[in-house]
């Protein structure tokens, strides 16, 4: 329980509480709106309905917001966590130092995945005069709440058990700087490399066809092999040493907090690839301007990514 005495994590789990209370709240009157809603109705009861509605979407705009803006700081508070477990040299032991960790970080990203759909939809469903999307983003918050639910429970349990005195694996281990964590599928780097390469140019090519479906599964593709590229390519660039293997180094100051900057690249030119798919199948729309959004970000990544690799090469006249 010492981890409690941690100003970060206070911080963290009492934004967590407070936004987790709000969406309950907003759960609760979007049950009721989707009970008694009728648009075509002139009642009474409809118009109090209409006011309570535009109260519920204020109170889930304001949360989900929120939400988006705690993952950095999430991610933040595990990496000052690591002066306080032993054997932690960055965010990667700590986020391991119990079963709960990789699993809550992996539903926070999918979570920040469903809040950006839901914000794309509610500001097509307000833009319009009828409110088509009226019910389907109410439903879909309901879905995004019951997962909410489980995060907030592995928020709990993962810093409840967190210990500081058991010694946890540093980054080294964890992501094979001691030759037990090879790239998947037994890729070479430059095998990995070119499937790098050619995903973001594929993602280009689908972006400029506007083909939605072909372009969800390329970007997830991408996120993987994008994941991989830097754990064990780019990132050694970042740090300048071709046995540093990490994704969570980089957060820190040592770097600039680059990774913060390069994850959310990756993260945005995934989420735009992917965002149209979703939007056809939820309510048969989708928005040109994401396919450009996409281009952007997934371009800045891999430039990102790149100029590492050749400001090392102009300067020392080698690669790694």
């Amino acid at each position: 329980m010492d981890i409690f005495l941690s100003n970060q994590v206070l911080i963290f789990l009492f934004s967590e509480t407070i936004l987790y209370f709000l969406s309950f709240i907003a759960f609760l009157g979007a049950v009721q709106i989707l009970k008694n809603w009728n648009f075509n109705a002139t009642t009474t009861k409809q118009y109090q309905l209409e006011k309570r509605a535009f109260l519920i979407v204020t109170i889930i705009l304001f949360t989900l917001t929120l939400k988006i803006l705690l993952l950095p700081y999430f991610a933040y508070t595990i990496d000052k966590l690591s002066v306080l477990i032993p054997g932690a040299m960055c965010g990667a032991g700590v986020i391991s130092a119990n079963s709960y960790g990789n699993p809550l970080l992996f539903l926070k990203i999918i979570i920040l995945f469903f809040i950006g759909i839901w914000l794309i939809i509610n500001k097509h469903d307000q833009n319009a005069v009828d409110y088509p999307y009226f019910k389907t983003k109410f439903w879909f918050y309901l879905f995004i709440f019951m997962i909410m639910s489980v995060e907030y429970a592995l928020d709990i349990a993962y810093f409840s058990h967190i210990s500081t005195s058991d010694v946890v694996q540093c980054c080294s281990a964890i992501f094979g700087i001691s030759g037990n964590n090879p790239i998947p599928f037994n890729l070479t780097v430059p095998l990995l490399l070119t499937i790098f390469y050619l995903l973001y140019f594929l993602t280009i090519l689908l972006s400029t066809q506007k083909n939605a479906f072909l372009l969800f599964i390329v970007s997830l593709l991408f996120l993987y092999i994008g994941y991989e590229s830097v754990v064990h390519f780019f990132g050694t660039y970042i740090y300048r040493l071709p046995t540093h293997k990490c994704p969570f180094c980089m957060l820190q100051k040592e770097y600039y907090y680059v990774g913060y900057i390069l994850w959310a690249t990756l993260f945005l030119g995934v989420f735009f690839g992917i965002a149209n798919a979703v939007l056809k199948l939820l309510i048969s729309h989708e928005e040109t301007k994401l396919y450009k959004l996409a281009i952007l970000f997934n371009t800045f990544f891999v430039i990102l990514c790149t100029s590492y690799v050749l400001i090392y090469y102009i300067k020392n006249g080698v690669w790694l």
